[in-house]
This record gives structure tokens, C-alpha cells and sequence, in this order.
């Protein structure tokens, strides 16, 4: 199957003209009657080979990290005898990115991508962050909610940059979504240690600082979808994994500042859950996004055991909790276009112009 980005390339080589690939998106389109609209595609395997090359590359990774640390141990240049050495994130890092330049650049694999992307991105984090402990000394950095929010922060501004050079060079659609994340931690980290580690709202102040960031990359993916409302581009999956990491940034804080996960819920803070739940629902059918009601799945079924445990099912309450959502899901999945037909359609114009389109048929996204 060729994908959208194999058929640009060849037009920009002069392999086909324009108007021939033009004619073979629609050909394509038009095989693909049997297809659901409004269907959320991502890619992620072109074929077995890729969960083959990914636990190869896993372990790879795995194995000169493991030696990058035990010669640091040598070099006397672990945080401390037994501890991690920066060398040992450096070299899943390098291969990381030596690995990247054949099985992203030439053999385009989307698992494996994903896999080098992640262990790139993370291994540059981990060898600042654990470098800037190494030389600060981690005696230093005992009880010090300061020093470690800016060694995070010092980790998380080379995770961006990482992310930035490695969207630069490969265009891997979850680059966007860690370099947001890597973002995010620096925001967080500087604003623990602006409130600094002995304020009495400081877990408060974490969450809702991770709730406006978690809204800021929602807005951020919607911008992304916004510019390819036909969902035909790799633009597409950009918006997916932004999506996916602002889901629970947002989920979370919420329910958590509301009081909603404490354990000692009672019925009516129960229903507030379910009642968050289906608003989350609605947004998701309006938006074409799945990810906001995964996220929040956990405090929507502990919620719903609570009840039933409430109301005298003690014994099947874990089963009647899962009974109820499983199908519930299940009936939205099935009939997901048309419930969301039903809740875009009366929408303004102005913000239906903003959403997915309704009824589009998917066609192969770029690689």
C-alpha cells in the first residue's frame, strides 16, 4: 500500500504528475466504499515486521544502556557507585538516533519510529538531568524540592530541543506530542520552584498548573486538526498523540481537585463523576477524539463500583460496573457517526467549520 507521503515524493521527484497521484487519492477513496466515516486512523504497524525490528531495537537499547552505565560505574562517573551514570542514557540516545536514520528515514516503519523517537527523547532527559546531578552531588539534592524542580527542568529544556531536531529530521507524528510533553515539564518544574517546596497548596498548584497545560495542548491538537479536517495527512496523527497526552492531563486534575478519587466518595459525588464522564463523551463525538474517555475510564468505573456497592450489589458490583460500561462502549462504537452527527450538526457553523467532517471516508495516511 503506498502511503500519502510516497505518492508527494514521487511527484516531487517527476516520477507521476500531480494530477495522476490527484486521480489515484480519489481511485483509492472510491474503493474504500465499505469504509466507516468518521473512523480515527493512526498508523502504527505496516506489518509484523514492525513489532520485529521494535523488540530488536528494544533490546538493543536496552543493552548499551546497560553498558553505557556499568562504564560510567568504571569511570567514576555514576551519581554514585551503584547508581546511574549519564553515559548509560547517552548511548540509548545515540543509537536511538543511528538507528532512526535507517528504519525512519528510509524504511519508514511507524512502531519502531515510535519506539526510537521515545527512546531518544527520554535518553537526552535522562542524561542532562542525571549529568546536572552528578555535578550539583545528590547529597545536595536531599529535601531540596527546588533543586530537583530545576535539574527536571534543565532535563526537560534538552528533551525539548532533542524533540524539536528529531521533528527537524525524521517527521515522526508523536515527535510534536513529546516535545509538548518535555514543555509541560519544564512549566511545572519552574512553577514548583517558584512556590517553592514548603507551600501548603503546593499539590494544588502542581495539578491545576497540569490542567492548564493539559487544556493549552488540547487547543494545540485542535489547531492540528483544524488543518486537516479531512483527517487525510500526517497532520492527522499529530493531533492524535496530542490528544492522548492532554487527555489525562486534563482528566486527572480534575477529578483529583474536585475530590472525586479520595476513596471515600459518596452517591452524589459519584453521579458528578458519571455526569463529567458523559460531558467528556459529548466532546469527544464532537471532536472525533477517543482519547478523552479512555483517560478518564478508571474514575468512571470505580465510580459506577461505588454505587452499585452502595445500593446493595456488593458482591457483583466490579461485574455489573464493567457490564454496564463495556456495553455502553461498545454501543457508541457502533453506532459513533451517527451519535456524532447528532451532537455536531446542531453545533454554529462557525465551529462545525472547526471539527472533523462529518461522513469522510479515510484514505491511507502519510507515512
Amino acid at each position: 500500500m503506498y502511503s500519502q507521503q510516497d505518492l508527494d515524493d514521487a511527484v516531487a521527484s517527476g516520477v507521476i504528475t500531480a494530477h495522476a497521484a490527484d486521480a489515484l487519492r480519489a481511485h483509492v477513496e472510491g474503493q474504500r466504499s465499505s469504509s466507516i466515516p468518521d473512523d480515527e486512523q493512526f498508523r502504527l504497524l505496516t506489518g509484523f515486521n514492525d513489532i520485529f525490528v521494535t523488540i530488536a531495537a528494544a533490546i538493543m537499547l536496552f543493552a548499551v544502556g546497560w553498558i553505557g552505565v556499568t562504564i560510567g560505574r568504571y569511570a567514576g562517573l555514576a551519581i554514585d557507585p551503584n547508581g546511574p551514570s549519564f553515559l548509560g542514557p547517552l548511548a540509548v540516545a545515540a543509537t536511538a538516533w543511528g538507528l532512526a536514520l535507517f528504519f525512519t528515514a528510509k524504511r519508514r516503519m511507524a512502531l519502531p519510529s515510535i519506539l526510537l523517537l521515545l527512546a531518544f527523547v527520554g535518553g537526552t532527559f535522562a542524561t542532562v538531568a542525571f549529568g546536572l546531578v552528578s555535578i550539583i552531588g545528590p547529597d545536595r539534592l536531599n529535601n531540596n524540592a527546588v533543586g530537583t524542580a530545576m535539574v527536571a527542568a534543565g532535563g526537560g529544556i534538552a528533551a525539548a530541543a532533542a524533540a524539536w531536531a528529531h521533528w527537524r529530521t525524521f517527521r515522526v507524528p508523536i515527535t510534536i506530542a513529546a516535545g509538548a510533553a518535555s514543555v509541560a515539564a519544564i512549566l511545572v518544574s519552574l512553577v514548583v520552584a517558584a512556590v517553592g517546596p514548603d507551600a501548603a497548596n503546593l499539590r494544588d498548584v502542581m495539578l491545576g498548573s497540569t490542567l492548564v497545560l493539559g487544556l493549552a495542548i488540547f487547543l494545540f491538537a485542535m489547531w492540528w486538526d483544524g488543518s486537516d479536517r479531512e483527517r487525510i495527512t500526517r497532520r492527522s496523527d499529530v493531533a492524535f498523540w496530542l490528544h492522548l497526552l492532554a487527555a489525562p492531563m486534563i482528566v486527572h486534575p480534575v477529578f483529583t481537585l474536585l475530590g472525586l478519587n479520595d476513596g471515600n466518595a459518596s452517591i452524589g459525588e459519584a453521579l458528578v463523576v458519571v455526569a463529567l464522564y458523559v460531558a467528556m463523551g459529548v466532546t469527544a463525538l464532537a471532536i472525533d477524539r477517543r482519547a478523552l474517555l479512555v483517560s478518564a475510564l478508571a474514575y468512571v468505573l470505580w465510580a459506577l463500583a461505588d454505587l452499585f456497592k452502595r445500593f446493595g450489589a456488593v458482591e457483583l458490583n466490579v461485574a455489573l460496573t464493567a457490564l454496564v460500561i463495556g456495553s455502553a462502549l461498545l454501543l457508541l462504537s457502533a453506532f459513533w457517526h451517527q451519535a456524532r452527527a447528532a451532537v455536531v450538526r446542531p453545533l454554529p457553523e462557525g465551529l462545525r467549520d472547526r471539527l472533523p467532517v462529518l461522513g469522510r471516508q479515510p484514505i491511507p495516511l502519510a507515512a
